[in-house]
């Protein structure tokens, strides 16, 4: 049995969305598969705090997921018309289907008797949801998906989809009656959350802590993008807080269009353990150079 998600992201069931995020986000820095090269064990406890944070983080889900409604998959509970990727549980679903009552004249006034009660009619279209990790749908992907009628569909993202998006595929649906034509696959788009980066339109935005050299004395550093990591200057005398731009290194815009870039807001991060030479040097420092950084505050 799955882990309850409450224990998974090291939280209270009555933990707010705040200190589920904040958890999330320690979570994440200490655990992303970047800063733990090749451990199997750390990459998949990753993978579970990643997707707990999925649904804890969003209030509706939360609900239904405190109520018994999905599972800790967010998977609909006994629910027709989700999906399953290979080797997770299926769902589907089925209305009342004509073709019983066409047995039925048939048993009674023999075959061909049925023909004639009513038209050829379409079939209905078939809804269904899918998961998509955020480099997927910022990307575009092919994913393969089981139907809860054990049919299986080869569905292509676009890159840049968005969250709630449906994509419409002619034909799979449910299938027509007395020759009617099928319906349509109604297929409606989750994306899941990432640990490092975050949409807004077309530009991404991230947090990258840099360390007190680096910002100081300015800084030639590697930098995580959907396309892998590129280089960036950090200006010398960068503080927290301020933010650079990776030009185009965001979300391509519909067919083609101009991508979107992205934000970098630079942390400064001490090291972990303390350090008396730096202890020392910025006591002395310090006194020759007094300084207050809330000076301003004064004026609010």
């Amino acid at each position: 049995m799955a882990d309850d998600l409450y224990s998974v992201l090291g939280v209270s069931r009555q933990a707010s969305q705040d200190d589920i995020k904040r958890q999330y986000r320690k979570l994440a820095k200490e655990l992303h598969p970047d800063l733990n090269p090749g451990d199997e064990a750390i990459a998949e406890r990753f993978k579970k705090v990643s997707a707990a944070h999925a649904i804890l983080s969003d209030p509706k889900k939360r609900a239904s997921y405190d109520l018994g409604e999905i599972d800790d998959e967010g998977q609909a509970r006994q629910r027709y018309g989700q999906y399953r990727d290979f080797g997770g549980s299926a769902g589907g679903g089925a209305g009342f289907d004509d073709s019983i009552l066409e047995g039925l004249f048939t048993e009674m006034f023999g075959r061909g008797a049925g023909q004639g009660f009513r038209a050829a009619e379409r079939g209905s279209d078939a809804a269904y949801s899918l998961k998509v990790d955020f480099l997927e749908a910022a990307k575009g992907a092919k994913k393969r998906v089981a139907m809860g009628d054990g049919q299986v569909l080869d569905i292509a993202i676009p890159p840049g989809i968005e969250e709630g998006q449906t994509l419409r595929l002619r034909g799979k649906g449910r299938p027509g009656v007395r020759g009617g034509p099928s319906g349509d696959a109604m297929v409606e788009i989750q994306i899941r959350s990432h640990p490092l980066f975050e949409r807004k339109g077309r530009d991404i935005h991230i947090e990258l802590p840099i360390s007190l050299g680096e910002a100081v004395l300015g800084a030639r550093i590697d930098v995580p993008t959907i396309d892998g990591p590129v280089t960036m200057s950090v200006p010398k005398g960068s503080n927290s807080g301020s933010v650079l731009r990776l030009k185009e290194r965001g979300i391509a815009g519909p067919k083609g269009g101009a991508r979107g870039n992205q934000y970098v807001r630079l942390t400064v991060s001490l090291p972990p353990s303390p350090d008396s030479e730096l202890e020392k040097f910025l006591e002395r420092w310090s006194a020759e150079h007094p300084y207050n950084p809330r000076n301003d505050l004064r004026d609010i």
